[in-house]
């Protein structure tokens, strides 16, 4: 059975490691153990939700902060052949950041952007698979956005590589446009968006699960974090936060309620 083309690893990188563990646990409520990995490899901190790995913080790599690079949250998605997907990739328009390599004891990923410019990486893992936690487990990403220059292209490129689809358009009036929702295996999973003038370059950004986002969002500002956006309530219910981490990655959290 092929494994559904999708979102499945969160990884930040970041100026400093251990303040941004420090910040993560306490916002999100993380549990954070070092891996054991290749000794060439850098240090890396896998962060977990109960049991069940989610994410991981790195240092931002030399390469990466040289070429201008700041902190920020990228996510993985699942594929079968990281060279056939990056090779597709590239020849609709994306680009590849980093050629396809293995990852000791991992995997083998890839860096790449859509044609929109917005980065993710592909990543065929060598553990077993795990089933999708169920929608709104704590510690998990309960939703993905993506900023871009042009959403129907965005959602066009995205269908064409991963299968995912359009559910619904929401309108939100004036000059914020259309919010397209779409599904990533048949599951409803995230929005897509014209980004606004602000914002410099095409981006995702991924929402954490908390249990009230008051109390998130107070942990945030606590930890030396910023609250950008929010606390808001969404369509559907749910309340939202858009925040800055003090090394200046952006997040974002959902919550059931206040």
């Amino acid at each position: 059975m092929t494994k559904t083309k999708s979102f499945f690893w969160y990884e930040l990188m970041t100026s400093d490691p251990k303040q941004a563990e420090a910040f993560y646990t306490r916002v999100v409520g993380w549990k954070a153990e070092p891996f054991k990995s290749h000794p060439n490899m850098p240090p890396y901190t896998v962060l977990h939700a109960g049991e069940r790995g989610v994410g991981g913080i790195m240092a931002m790599p030399d390469e990466y902060r040289k070429g201008g690079g700041h902190p920020a949250w990228v996510g993985y998605i699942y594929t079968d052949d990281v060279d056939t997907q990056a090779e597709a990739i590239s020849k609709v328009g994306g680009m590849i950041h980093r050629e396809p390599s293995d990852i000791p004891d991992v995997g083998r990923f890839a860096v790449v952007a859509d044609p929109q410019g917005a980065v993710f990486n592909l990543l065929h893992p060598n553990g077993p698979d795990q089933p999708p936690a169920p929608a709104g487990t704590p510690g998990h990403v309960g939703w993905h956005e993506l900023y871009t220059s042009d959403w129907r292209e965005a959602l066009d490129f995205y269908a064409g590589q991963f299968g995912w689809g359009k559910t619904r358009e929401y309108d939100m009036g004036g000059e914020m446009g259309i919010y397209a929702l779409f599904n990533m295996g048949g599951e409803e999973a995230g929005g897509m968006m014209n980004r606004p003038p602000q914002m410099p370059a095409s981006a995702w950004q991924f929402y954490f699960n908390v249990e009230g986002i008051d109390a998130a969002a107070k942990r945030v500002t606590d930890g030396g974090g910023k609250a950008l956006m929010g606390p808001m309530e969404v369509p559907g219910g749910q309340w939202i936060v858009q925040c800055q981490d003090p090394q200046g990655a952006h997040f974002a959290l959902v919550a059931p309620g206040r």
